[in-house]
């Protein structure tokens, strides 16, 4: 039987990268999806391929930091798909690598925004229903940035350690309820936000360098976080709660060093 079959699930910043590809691994596991990104044309082009393919998929447009947005996308899929039994709140910007001294204070404002209230939002508006039924898995996209320094900006890297925070101290909130609530912390992932570092490194002759780091040697690719979306969404992980996942290829697992050359 597929691991989502029977079940309600929504997904932001589903019109590219880790979200178009979770979406199409939860599809394909049996899940009713409400797919949401800005990107109006591209997250409706998601969904027309996934309903190409016989799944049961609605998309919506809504910005993951406006309430009203959340309120709204969380009522159409409970409305029409039914009770809410999963939300992977992924949406997020990277706001780049901006110099600390050269940082505003609306950079951070605006990254907060998306990257954590966004989060808190969902799982505010989620939650609900969930505790209500007894049963919900929440899953956040945190980072290795939010971990340890040096993986992003300033401001991508607090909002990232908020996430993390944030879902460690809701699992404590929701404790009896039976609602879950996980975060994935991604290393690096070639992605739309990501594609300036890979296109950089590649023109320069250095693509076989990327991700070097970490000790699998290399970049790691939406799938990858996708399915540990959807290990965290389905009843296998049923005793997994309160955690910040990494799947980095072993990034976080050591001290920064400098790696001899083979």
């Amino acid at each position: 039987m597929p691991r989502l079959a029977g079940k309600t699930a929504i997904i932001t910043g589903a019109a590219s990268g880790i979200g178009r590809a979770t979406a199409r691994l939860f599809a394909s596991e049996g899940a009713r999806l409400l797919i949401a990104d800005r990107q109006r044309d591209a997250v409706e082009a998601v969904a027309t391929r996934l309903r190409d393919e016989g799944h049961n998929v609605l998309a919506t447009t809504a910005d993951a930091g406006s309430e009203t947005d959340v309120q709204a996308m969380i009522e159409l899929a409970e409305r029409d798909l039914g009770p809410l039994d999963v939300l992977y709140a992924n949406a997020g910007i990277s706001g780049g690598l901006v110099p600390l001294f050269e940082q505003t204070v609306e950079q951070w404002e605006e990254i907060l925004r998306i990257n954590l209230i966004g989060p808190f939002l969902a799982i505010r508006h989620a939650a609900q229903g969930m505790v209500a039924r007894g049963k919900g898995s929440i899953i956040c996209t945190a980072s290795v940035a939010g971990l340890r320094a040096n993986a992003a900006g300033s401001p991508y890297s607090a909002s990232k350690a908020g996430v993390i925070s944030l879902v460690q101290t809701t699992a404590n909130a929701l404790t009896g309820t039976g609602v879950r609530i996980n975060a994935i912390c991604p290393g690096l992932i070639e992605t739309g936000m990501t594609q300036p570092i890979f296109e950089a490194a590649r023109a320069k002759g250095k693509g076989d360098r990327i991700g070097q780091l970490n000790p699998l040697e290399r970049a790691g690719q939406p799938e990858e976080i996708a399915a540990m979306a959807l290990f965290l969404a389905s009843d296998e992980a049923s005793y997994v709660n309160g955690q910040a996942i990494a799947v980095d290829g072993g990034l976080s697992s050591t001290l920064p060093f400098t790696r001899q050359r083979r």
